[in-house]
């Protein structure tokens, strides 16, 4: 089975600075267009003391601005947006992006964002539950003739009109690893995301998606497993240690030489990996370019 590589972008600017943002882009996109196939870009509006860029506003810049790769959000917080202007926002971006959008979406986590924007923070059952709501309208608003009305726990539509709909419709990513969340993509999902994880969590996890699709009479070889997981990679194991910050190490990042890399994410392929999205330090690099391009991703493929 083939093995797809993706880029995590940046979620924004390094110390605010605009200039060298925007050029890593202009350095590293052109370079990789054909051997890595979408970028994608989390959803946090706060990360410690480092700026972060709004998602949606980004992926249009980048849908518009690099029409060689498809766009992805890896993962949207369902409590950000309402899910009915959720499902126009994906849909405008499906019709202007050509269909190359990939909508990524889990239930929310990260309280200290809700309290700084003033978005009520329920415990996860409901957010999870939430979560099952906005699945439900994403999928009415983009596959059904309107108008639409619908009524869940949470959230509800009435006459509600989606319209140019998508075309196709996005595919939809659940991320996440609770048993709940996991349930929602054995239902709703063309593919589920597990973030940061060990090769043995990733196994257990990936043990309780099978038993949801076999429960719901789905076969779970229809949905795409990815990993995101950050990289770190030189010509020597010792420089790219020396590259990587230490929270990096904490959350088992794949660090090392190329052939150390391969090697440790060879391991989650053989496991059920079909798509591995990359937070690359350094990813504008000349070596570090080289090393993708030469190396880990022909190896992988």
């Amino acid at each position: 089975m083939t093995c797809h590589i993706s880029l995590c972008l940046p979620p924004g600017p390094d110390r605010g600075k605009i200039s060298k943002y925007m050029g890593d882009l202009d350095v590293a996109l052109p370079q990789l267009a054909g051997h890595v196939d979408s970028l994608w870009m989390t959803d946090h509006f706060i990360w410690d003391s480092d700026p972060c860029y709004e998602a949606w506003t980004v992926m249009s810049y980048l849908a518009a601005r690099w029409p060689q790769y498809r766009i992805g959000s890896i993962v949207l917080g369902q409590s950000y947006r309402n899910p009915a202007l959720l499902a126009k926002m994906a849909a405008t971006l499906q019709q202007l992006s050509g269909g190359r959008f990939i909508m990524g979406i889990g239930a929310g986590w990260k309280e200290d964002e809700y309290r700084a924007y003033g978005w009520p923070y329920p415990r996860a059952a409901i957010r999870i539950e939430q979560l099952k709501d906005t699945l439900e309208i994403l999928t009415r608003m983009w596959r059904e003739p309107g108008p639409v009305t619908w009524r869940g726990r949470h959230y509800r539509i009435t006459n509600a009109i989606c319209e140019p709909r998508p075309d196709p419709v996005p595919p939809v990513i659940v991320g996440g690893g609770g048993r709940k969340t996991m349930r929602l993509a054995a239902q709703y999902a063309d593919g589920w995301n597990l973030p940061d994880s060990s090769s043995e969590t990733f196994r257990e996890r990936l043990a309780i998606l099978h038993q949801h699709c076999e429960e719901m009479g789905r076969d779970h070889a229809n949905i795409e497993v990815s990993l995101l997981g950050r990289l770190s990679v030189a010509t020597t194991e010792q420089t790219a240690r020396e590259r990587n910050s230490r929270s990096w190490e904490r959350e088992g990042a794949f660090i090392g030489s190329s052939s150390q890399v391969i090697e440790q994410m060879q391991a989650f392929i053989d496991l059920g990996v079909n798509r591995f999205i990359l937070e690359i330090l350094e990813f504008s690099d000349a070596e570090v370019i080289g090393i993708l391009k030469e190396d880990i991703l022909p190896a992988l493929r």
